[in-house]
């Protein structure tokens, strides 16, 4: 059977904009996974009549009703009443629920107030969902073809019980699941990518095939509903192929997150080191690499450049090609990459130098303009490219081209 769920946060504070709603994304992040569809959020503030008005129109359009927030001891916490009153259930005191709101008091070493025992009131016949992380249990129940589940609004206890409780309950009304894998791009822009594959999209029920733009790459989503993986393999093995064969190289991993994660394994599998010698990045590239676990094995670590008398002082960039060429120029990027490769005794080196904004450079460079360097064993590569006008988009695509540059010299001399 085909469910549809909506999803219904409540909250006063998120209309105000007091908090960001993380909480419908990580719902409809595991719907999409379980394969429901998802066609609405819906967020109403802490008023009953308000709540109970959303509630009707969700249940008029979806078979799957799931609630975050409002499960709490307070006087605005109204989601149980008002979901129960909605459904026709009577709310039913929980003695084992109460224990254990008593047994969390104890241990967190806090004074349990009475009014907290109003969270083991749950809707009668209804599945209960132990709180891992907090003391208000979440519940399901199925009432006039509607299935409801109310979840807890922190997000911590949410994603918790999300995971513990409410996926495996959510799996268990279908035989058949979503399973997905994502074609990962550098090189070629959102537009040219669906021009070039507009007519697979438009032809595919089951698989699709969708893009979704990251700053300065693309991220192809493909995704089958099967009754297991191997069905859903062979289903989307000959889209993989097709997009393969449209768009060449510019494919740089299937299922990796970064560009650096698709560099580190080759790096560490070889035994090789990097280092970086950064100027407009600011040490982006030195920080990406990082945030990889077990980064140690590969990366030595990196000079932030920003001022010439450092490119010249540490990384003994000649000071006559800052004269003749400026800060800003391909031959100041061939240096840098090589001084800190010497300087840090790595076999690579990736460097950057270029204007981030927000105005053109004392040589007249552009906002955007970048140059990149790869000092490798066998000689020093660079490449100069043009990373658009924010600042930020400047240095985030600079540090792409970096890792693609290490990435293709990596795969090219396997």
């Amino acid at each position: 059977m085909k469910h549809t769920a909506e999803i219904l946060s409540v909250g006063t504070e998120i209309l105000l904009g007091n908090i960001v709603n993380t909480d419908a994304a990580d719902i409809a992040a595991a719907l999409s996974e379980l394969g429901i569809d998802t066609y609405y959020h819906t967020v109403v503030g802490d008023n009953p009549a308000r709540l109970r008005a959303a509630v009707e129109i969700a249940r008029s359009r979806a078979d799957i009703l799931i609630t975050s927030g409002g499960l709490g001891p307070t006087t605005d916490d109204l989601t149980k009443q008002t979901l129960a009153a909605a459904f026709g259930k009577k709310l039913v005191f929980h003695p084992e629920e109460a224990e254990k709101i008593r047994a969390r008091f104890r241990d967190m070493g806090r004074e349990m107030t009475e009014n907290n025992l109003r969270q083991a009131e749950l809707p009668e016949g209804c599945t209960v969902f132990e709180n891992s992380c907090g003391t208000a249990p979440g519940c399901a129940f199925e009432a006039e073809g509607v299935r409801v589940l109310m979840l807890p609004g922190p997000p911590v206890e949410l994603r918790a019980m999300l995971r513990l409780s409410a996926v495996p309950y959510l799996r268990a009304l279908s035989e058949e699941r979503l399973y997905s894998h994502n074609i990962m791009i550098f090189g070629m822009g959102e537009s040219a990518v669906e021009a070039r594959l507009r007519e697979l999209m438009d032809s595919l029920e089951n698989p699709t095939l969708a893009p979704y733009a990251k700053t300065g790459e693309v991220r192809l989503r493909v995704t089958a509903k099967a009754g297991s993986t191997a069905e859903a393999e062979a289903l989307m093995a000959p889209v993989l192929e097709k997009v393969r064969a449209a768009v060449g190289d510019v494919i740089y991993g299937l299922d990796v997150e970064s560009l650096e994660a698709a560099c580190f394994p080759l790096l560490k599998a070889r035994g090789l080191t990097l280092c970086s010698a950064e100027s407009c990045t600011g040490g982006l590239i030195a920080k990406r690499m990082t945030d990889i676990p077990g980064a140690s094995a590969v990366f030595k670590g990196g000079v932030v450049s920003y001022w010439s008398e450092v490119k010249a002082g540490v990384l003994g960039v000649p000071q006559a090609l800052l004269d003749e060429y400026g800060a800003v120029s391909e031959p100041v990027a061939r240096a840098m990459a090589e001084g800190a490769r010497k300087l840090l005794g790595t076999d690579f080196a990736l460097s950057t130098t270029g204007v981030a904004g927000p105005d053109r450079d004392e040589r007249g460079n552009e906002v955007g303009t970048v140059y990149v360097a790869l000092a490798t064993p066998t000689g020093t590569l660079c490449r100069r490219t043009s990373c658009g006008k924010e600042r930020e988009r400047v240095r985030t695509v600079a540090a792409h081209h970096a890792f693609d540059m290490l990435l293709r010299w990596l795969r090219d001399n396997e």
